[in-house]
């Protein structure tokens, strides 16, 4: 499985409070940092310091720290792409291109004698990963991670972002988007309206923009972009990232049943492969509770993301759970019994046929 992971940014805190911040990450099982030296301003050396003392401290909770770097830094620090000690000293993972050279560089990186990662950008929606893996890199060493977007409307969207993926999921190599935490303040630049790669993110709760990628299948690893997020935030995404199942988060109608609520989220769903247009449908509990009794109610034209059970009326179908995928009428043999939740209805659209879930209340 891959990683979840947070980003600190040493130029804009403290020592102090990145720490701490690392310290709540990696109590959720978070274990890929994100940090960012596009720029130096002042002395070199006190702030390769900073970084450094912050990086030994992710290195010693068993974290993965990849340094994001503009090559135009590379000769303030000494660095070329055929000699990488100074990240190697630095205690860096690997190094993240926030621009690319012409492909040999970035091949010849990869061969590197320390072992050292190289994260290529995997936004730019070109075959520039094409060109470096003509070159013949070092596979196990090269990986790729999304850009994220700090000005709101400028993320990506999801058609090209799928385009852009499945350049480097041919592949196989590693691949790594960014979220964006609600309760953070800041990134690497004085303005940020969120850190996500995916402008629907923008706005939306964490756990949700975790859900998507797990749904989405072509995302190994993903970063929380600002900091700091809430520690009610971390577990959120934790928990989101290591369900066994993806949970969907359900509004109950005000007269949903005792019983109508225990079908809903007691029980294991699972999405029934011969699909439908019209209807997710999650056939066990009709099994399960055949002797129950479902009375008719709610029986109101039936809206996408509607949650129903059929009633009484519908004989053999009573007591089945479904999710509508259309707008339909009602005949009055469907209880509508609650609603996705606003923010997680386009999930719809990702739940694959023989796919497992649950549903938890909004």
């Amino acid at each position: 499985m891959g990683k979840l992971g947070v980003s600190v940014y040493p130029e804009r805190s403290t020592y102090e409070k990145d720490a701490a911040y690392l310290d709540l990450a990696a109590k959720y099982g978070f274990k890929r940092v994100f940090t960012s030296l596009l720029e130096i301003k002042g002395d070199a050396d006190t702030v390769v310091a900073s970084f450094k003392k912050v990086i030994d401290h992710a290195n010693s909770l068993g974290m993965e720290v990849m340094v994001d770097m503009n090559p135009a830094l590379f000769e303030q620090l000494g660095v070329t792409y055929d000699n990488q000690k100074f990240f190697k000293d630095l205690g860096a993972w690997g190094v993240r291109l926030d621009l690319g050279f012409t492909g040999a560089e970035e091949a010849r990186m990869t061969r590197n004698p320390y072992g050292l990662k190289i994260e290529v950008n995997m936004s730019s929606g070109t075959h520039y990963i094409d060109n470096i893996m003509s070159y013949s890199p070092n596979r196990e060493n090269l990986l790729g991670s999304h850009n994220f977007y700090p000005h709101q409307f400028s993320g990506l969207g999801q058609a090209f972002f799928d385009q852009a993926t499945a350049m480097y999921t041919k592949y196989n190599l590693n691949t790594a988007a960014f979220i964006t935490s609600q309760a953070a303040t800041f990134g690497p630049w004085p303005t940020q309206d969120g850190l996500c790669t995916l402008e629907d993110h923008r706005h939306l709760p964490i756990e949700t923009q975790v859900k998507h990628y797990v749904l989405l299948d072509t995302i190994n690893d993903v970063i929380i972009g600002n900091a700091y997020a809430s520690e009610a935030e971390l577990k959120a995404a934790h928990d989101a990232w290591f369900a066994e199942y993806p949970v969907l988060k359900v509004v109950p109608d005000a007269d949903i049943s005792d019983l109508e609520a225990e079908l809903l989220f007691k029980n294991d769903h699972s999405y029934r492969g011969d699909r439908s247009e019209y209807l997710l449908r999650s056939t066990q509990t009709r099994v399960t509770y055949k002797d129950r009794d479902f009375p008719p109610h709610h029986t109101e034209p039936i809206k996408r993301g509607d949650v129903l059970i059929d009633n009484e009326k519908f004989g053999q179908y009573k007591g089945e759970t479904q999710i509508a995928l259309r707008d339909m009428p009602n005949d009055g043999r469907v209880n509508v019994v609650g609603h996705l939740a606003p923010d997680e209805l386009f999930l719809l659209g990702y739940l694959k046929p023989w796919s497992g879930f649950r549903m938890a209340r909004a």
